[in-house]
């Protein structure tokens, strides 16, 4: 066991060095449990984000259509601006970046 400063104390301390044991019989420290069970919530972010980004495509594809078939363009660029800075000012430089991207997979499904 290799000992560990308690957090409280500032002591030294092995019963804090193993919290979890791994499926292979090793043991996991506490950080690599945090990270573990944070890395497992950022996967079910993903997955819902993903989710969300094809749900946005489809809505999309249907103003599209709906555009098209009432005469209008595809893309309508003044919307496409008003998204774009949306991002940009809740995220920045890449919050912009972001914007382009989902703009770019909502393109051209019609």
């Amino acid at each position: 066991m290799t000992p560990v400063r308690d957090t409280t104390t500032g002591h030294r301390t092995e019963e804090q060095t193993v919290t979890d044991t791994t499926a292979a019989g090793g043991t996991m420290t506490e950080a690599e449990t945090v990270i573990a069970d944070h890395r497992a919530r950022i996967d079910d972010l993903d997955t819902r984000i993903i989710a969300l980004v094809r749900e946005r495509m489809a809505v999309s594809g249907e103003i599209q259509r709906a555009r098209i078939g009432a005469g209008g363009r595809r893309v309508h660029l003044a919307r496409e601006m008003d998204i774009l800075r949306a991002y940009g000012d809740a995220l920045g430089r890449p919050g912009t970046a972001l914007a382009m991207t989902l703009l770019e997979l909502s393109r051209g499904r019609v």
